[in-house]
């Protein structure tokens, strides 16, 4: 009988455990930590760029694949370029960002395209975006929008 009791506890406490380890996996978007972020605003209706440090701590790469903002009703990610004096810009499907690495969004190099604001954006203000990762998950970021003559966060 105590033989048959210690089985069917053992087996509870194997179970219990193998359910918190599968609920323990942590998302994308917990291993990554934005800082720097910032938009630049440009006049009128022109798309404006929004750029951020993203730093991986987790132990594998991760898939930034785009972003959301209830500000903009579109948000692309961009990779620009210079090849023989010729300026080039690039829809990409994502955007690898190392494990234990960062990747910089700044300007001249890989950004978000913010279009079509759904409100006035001016200098100073703060818009959030969702950081979408290759799992779903997101990370609600806010950046502060900067003139259109800015050259870092820091203008």
């Amino acid at each position: 009988m105590k033989l048959r009791t210690l089985s069917f506890l053992f087996a509870g406490v194997l179970l219990t455990s193998l359910s918190l380890a599968s609920g323990a996996h942590a998302t994308a978007a917990e291993h990554i930590v934005a800082s720097h972020a910032w938009i630049r605003v440009l006049p009128g209706n022109l798309p404006a760029g929004a750029y951020v440090t993203l730093e991986n701590n987790g132990d594998q790469p991760v898939a930034l694949k785009g972003a959301s903002s209830t500000a903009y009703a579109e948000v692309m990610l961009h990779q620009s370029s210079n090849e023989g004096g010729m300026s080039r810009m690039a829809m990409l499907d994502s955007l690898a960002v190392p494990a234990h690495g960062k990747v910089l969004l700044a300007p001249a190099s890989y950004h978000l395209m913010l279009m079509k604001a759904t409100q006035a954006v001016k200098p100073g203000d703060t818009i959030r975006l969702n950081l979408k990762f290759s799992d779903g998950s997101t990370l609600a970021t806010d950046f502060i929008a900067r003139p259109a003559d800015a050259i870092d966060d820091s203008h």
